[in-house]
């Protein structure tokens, strides 16, 4: 059974608008985070995890200094972990 193309192109568009909204939305929800060096557990970081890895998730240590987790804005540096304060700049391990 062949759908109608006037069909088609509706559930075309309702799916763009959709996921079009999605996007706006993580894109808003985004904005109102920041990164956060030093404050994620061993293979919990966002990204940037320093030389020997890649991005998400390879953090070797507890509290690297040189890999970020998005937070709140405003709370990274109220932030205290054994190794100190959350920083919004990498910091040396």
């Amino acid at each position: 059974m062949s759908q109608n193309p006037a069909s088609t192109a509706l559930l075309l568009a309702s799916a763009l608008a959709v996921a079009t909204a999605a996007l706006d939305s993580a894109r808003a929800e985004k904005a109102e985070m920041e990164k956060c060096y030093g404050v994620s557990l061993k293979g919990k970081n966002d990204c940037a995890a320093g030389p020997g890895t890649s991005c998400a998730g390879t953090s070797k240590t507890n509290y690297q200094g040189d890999a970020w987790k998005f937070v709140p804005k405003g709370t990274c540096l109220s932030m205290t972990t054994p190794k100190g304060k959350g920083s919004l700049e990498p910091m040396k391990n």
